[in-house]
């Protein structure tokens, strides 16, 4: 059926803390995807971060309030996230990208990693514009050098870039 049925922390890498009333009122994170033809059991995986310009905006009115403020935004996220009562974390300015499948029963996606992506973005899944498919060692240096020069221009932090290999196997 395409709905939203849990979501977890990552946690110790085997299991995390259920946030789906948390996720659910996420405005970016869709409560059922759309179109149709997915798998009839679906998991993504993908990174909740609160944007530069929320972040900012939270900690000021935090600090008008004299509430407690939040050192970077991956910790407000963090943060946000784990809170009780699910109407606090729908206040907070969240949003999500994509980053990769986990378990597919019931249907398929596509074979290269960067397509399976565009599918799930086809489904309503919100996925980074900044995703690009590059070949070799100097698409990859190029592609570093365009975002170390957008970097203090994304709406979002980054850690950096991360490079995945998509490979195609077949029987």
């Amino acid at each position: 059926s395409g709905q939203l049925v849990f979501a977890a922390t990552r946690g110790d890498g085997q299991s995390g803390e259920d946030v789906t009333h948390n996720v659910k009122t996420i405005a970016s994170v869709p409560l059922r995807l759309l179109g149709k033809g997915f798998p009839n059991i679906l998991e993504v995986r993908g990174e909740i971060f609160m944007p530069s310009a929320g972040f900012e905006a939270f900690n000021a009115r935090a600090r008008e309030n004299q509430e407690k403020v939040f050192a970077n935004p991956r910790n407000a996220a963090a943060g946000s996230l784990r809170q009780l009562d699910p109407a606090i974390t729908a206040r907070r300015p969240l949003d999500i990208f994509i980053y990769g499948v986990g378990v597919v029963e019931g249907g398929e996606l596509p074979a290269f990693h960067s397509e399976a992506l565009r599918q799930l973005q086809s489904w309503g899944l919100k996925i980074c514009p900044e995703i690009s498919v590059v070949s070799g060692a100097a698409g990859l240096l190029e592609y570093y050098k365009f975002i170390g020069e957008k970097r203090a221009r994304l709406p979002y932090e980054i850690d950096g870039v991360v490079y995945k290999v998509c490979l195609l196997y077949t029987s």
